[in-house]
C-alpha cells in the first residue's frame, strides 16, 4: 500500500534534513521493495528486506515497524524488531538491503503475530525550485507492507498451503441482504482478496456470483463478514464459496469450499 503525504513531523524533519542539499529533475515514488509481504520464521534471528531504486533520481528513505497503527512515526512505535540502516540513500539503478532484526522478545508460539514494515520516501528537491520558496510543498511517498511472524513449529510450506481451505464459510442474513461469514480456525493469518459464490461444479475460470472485492485480512481464530450487496434472497442449494487469497509469496489462489450449516 503507497501514500503520498506532506512532510512533518519527526520521519519528514529527518529525511528533509538528510535531502536539503540534494537537488534533480522532479520525480514521484521511485523506491520500492522487493516483495509484498515478509515472512519472519520465529527461530531466525534476522532477515533481509531489498529495496530497489527504479527510478531516475536518488530517493531518500526512512524505514520502522508498527503493530498496525498507520499513523506511526519512527519516535512512536514499540515493537521487538530493529532495522539496520533504518535511514538512506538509495541511487537510482541501485539496491539496498535492510537487515530486520528480532530482539527475542517473547511473542505468541500457537499463532502467527503481525506487523507493519513502513518505507517514507521524500523524492530531493527538483532544480527549478528555490530552496525558500514558501509555496513549495516537499511531498513524501510512504508503503507499507505487513510482517508476519510464524513460530517454527508452524512454519511449514504444506500447514500453511492447508490453512485457507479451513475456513469455514455460512451465509448469513445482513441488513437488507446477505453476507457470506467466514471464520478461521487456524492459527495463521490469511490475506482475502475477493469473495463470491458458484454452482458446485464450475471450471476454475467461472467467474463467481454476487462478487464481494472489498477482502480483508483474516486473523487467527477470527469471524468476519463479507456482504453480497446484490444477493437480496436467501440462494438457493447448489452453491459453494469461491474464494481468492495471497499467499507467502503474494501470488493470488482460489479456494473453493462448501458451506457449514
Amino acid at each position: 500500500m503507497r501514500i503520498a503525504l506532506k512532510v512533518c513531523g519527526f520521519a519528514g524533519a529527518l529525511l528533509v534534513s538528510f535531502a536539503a542539499a540534494l537537488y534533480s529533475a522532479p520525480a514521484g515514488a521511485s523506491v520500492v521493495i522487493n516483495g509484498t509481504r515478509v515472512i519472519f520464521p520465529s527461530n531466525e534471528r534476522e532477515v533481509s528486506v531489498r529495496l530497489t531504486n527504479e527510478g531516475a533520481s536518488p530517493g531518500l528513505v526512512q524505514m520502522w515497524i508498527d503493530k498496525g497503527d498507520p499513523k506511526s512515526t519512527p519516535s512512536t512505535t514499540e515493537v521487538p524488531f530493529l532495522l539496520t540502516p533504518p535511514l538512506f540513500r538509495i541511487d537510482p539503478a541501485k539496491g539496498q538491503t535492510v537487515r530486520m532484526i528480532y530482539s527475542q522478545e517473547p511473542l505468541p508460539q500457537d499463532r502467527e503475530s503481525i506487523f507493519w514494515l513502513n518505507l517514507l520516501e521524500v523524492p530531493p528537491r527538483p532544480q527549478n525550485v528555490d530552496a525558500n520558496d514558501s509555496n513549495y510543498v516537499q511531498m513524501a511517498f510512504r508503503t507499507r507492507i505487513k510482517v508476519f511472524f510464524r513460530p517454527q513449529a508452524l512454519n511449514t510450506q504444506e500447514l500453511v498451503a492447508a490453512a485457507p481451505a479451513k475456513v469455514t464459510w455460512k451465509i448469513v442474513k445482513d441488513g437488507d441482504g446477505y453476507a457470506l461469514e467466514a471464520k478461521n480456525p487456524t492459527p495463521y493469518y490469511i490475506s482475502i482478496i475477493k469473495t463470491g459464490l458458484i454452482t458446485a461444479g464450475d471450471a476454475p475460470e467461472v467467474t463467481p456470483k454476487f462478487l464481494n472485492e472489498d477482502g480483508g485480512m483474516l486473523a487467527p481464530g477470527a469471524q468476519e463478514r463479507y456482504p453480497l450487496k446484490s444477493l437480496k434472497q436467501a440462494p438457493s442449494t447448489g452453491l459453494k464459496v469461491r474464494f481468492s487469497y495471497l499467499n507467502d509469496y503474494g501470488g493470488a489462489v482460489d479456494v473453493d469450499s462448501s458451506f457449514v450449516q
